[in-house]
């Protein structure tokens, strides 16, 4: 991947940072649904999101995976202790955490993917 496309497969994943964040710190609390459990589906795509786009645009994958894990409890701390509209859940974590996951796992899917025997992957 070039520089200058890797800059631009950083977009979206700046685009799901965004979104990410809208998502758990806006006052209304988007995503509960009208599905049980809905808002862990939420949860877990608004952390997939970010982290398969980071590593797709090559981003450490370490700092990537590290980051995320670390914001999914915190994003709930913040919302239990700070945000007077909103309540932590602890398995919105678990739901984050597993956003991560998933993000990862599809990342390494496209990844080995689009790897030819003469590109390097991430």
């Amino acid at each position: 991947m070039s520089s200058r496309s890797r800059r631009w497969a950083l977009v979206p994943a700046l685009v799901a940072v965004v979104l990410q964040l809208v998502v758990l710190y806006a006052p209304s609390g988007v995503g509960s649904g009208s599905f049980p459990y809905g808002d862990k589906l939420v949860h877990a795509a608004v952390f997939a999101l970010p982290v398969f786009f980071a590593l797709l645009a090559r981003l450490p994958g370490a700092v990537v995976v590290t980051a995320a894990a670390l914001h999914a409890p915190g994003s709930e701390i913040v919302q239990a202790r700070l945000l007077a509209e909103r309540a932590g859940d602890p398995w919105d974590a678990v739901a984050d955490l597993v956003g991560v996951g998933l993000g990862v796992l599809a990342a390494l899917a496209v990844g080995r993917r689009d790897a030819g025997p003469d590109r390097d992957r991430w």
